[in-house]
């Protein structure tokens, strides 16, 4: 809670028990920018849409914010049109690549349509390659494999 008007984005790689996918939430504006590399919509997973909001919905008690009845559910759902796998084994690289592509650029909002320095259909088998590379060095350095 240190700073908790400060706008940011948090990243939350979620697992829906066989599929990562990422989500970028702003909480100081109520919204969960929803990134899935199959395309699924965030109703999919019922549970997911439920616990973030119910986190959000605690910030903004932390917060001491008042909302209206109607704006209590006031939570902004926005679905990224982002590069999708071609294949059912690598979601957690491109989890990973979107986090890595937000990061990258800085910005505190994600364009439906994907940022424009990274714009694709799918993802080459370098682009999930250099990835990969930078996951196993990262865990190497982390001495994770020892």
């Amino acid at each position: 809670m240190d700073n908790k008007d400060a706008e940011k984005l948090f990243f939350i790689p979620f697992n829906t028990g066989g599929h990562w996918l990422l989500l970028a939430i702003n909480p100081i504006r109520e919204i969960v920018y929803y990134l899935d590399s199959l395309g699924n919509d965030w109703t999919t997973y019922r549970d997911m849409k439920v616990l973030i909001d119910t986190v959000l919905q605690a910030f903004r008690a932390q917060r001491d914010i008042q909302t209206s009845r109607r704006g209590a559910n006031s939570i902004t759902w926005i679905k990224v049109a982002c590069p999708q796998q071609r294949n059912q084994i690598d979601c957690g690289y491109f989890m990973l690549r979107f986090m890595r592509d937000t990061l990258a650029l800085g910005r505190l909002k994600i364009p439906t349509d994907y940022f424009e320095e990274f714009k694709c259909a799918f993802y080459t088998k370098d682009q999930v390659d250099e990835i990969k590379e930078e996951w196993c060095q990262f865990m190497i350095e982390l001495n994770v494999c020892s």
